[in-house]
């Protein structure tokens, strides 16, 4: 179920971030960059690749450790976009939104270690499988 939610989050995600770049360009404006970079990476590539890995090899994954990486990952990707909006679209000073990134950062990275661990933890999964001897 977490696959189908990171799916279609990353592709809303897509879409914001490909409407930013149109305007942009269009604009001629670039001061965005940062924000864009972030939507389409942070958001929308992370997120299809945790959709990726939970179809593919935690399909059995649920439960509060997988609902915390879903709830930490998004949260955390939610506020650093838009943290880095209002400090680029100079709506914030850094001094205000820099702590603000500072712990959405953390909370992404959490987010990734907490997929790390299911990962490891999966059965079916085992880090030893894939390293060629």
């Amino acid at each position: 179920m977490l696959d189908r939610q990171y799916l279609v989050i990353s592709l809303f995600y897509a879409v914001a971030g490909l409407l930013m770049g149109i305007y942009m360009a269009a604009a001629k404006n670039h001061s965005l960059l940062v924000v864009h970079a972030h939507m389409m990476l942070l958001g929308f590539v992370v997120s299809f690749i945790y959709a990726v890995i939970y179809k593919t090899w935690l399909p059995r994954t649920s439960g509060s450790l997988a609902i915390t990486q879903f709830c930490l990952h998004q949260v955390s990707a939610l506020v650093m976009i838009s943290g880095l909006f209002m400090l680029y679209a100079q709506i914030m000073p850094e001094p205000i939104v820099g702590p603000v990134l500072g712990v959405s950062s953390i909370g992404v990275l959490l987010g990734m270690l907490l997929m790390v661990v299911m990962v490891l933890k999966e059965k079916s999964v085992r880090a030893a499988d894939y390293i060629v001897s």
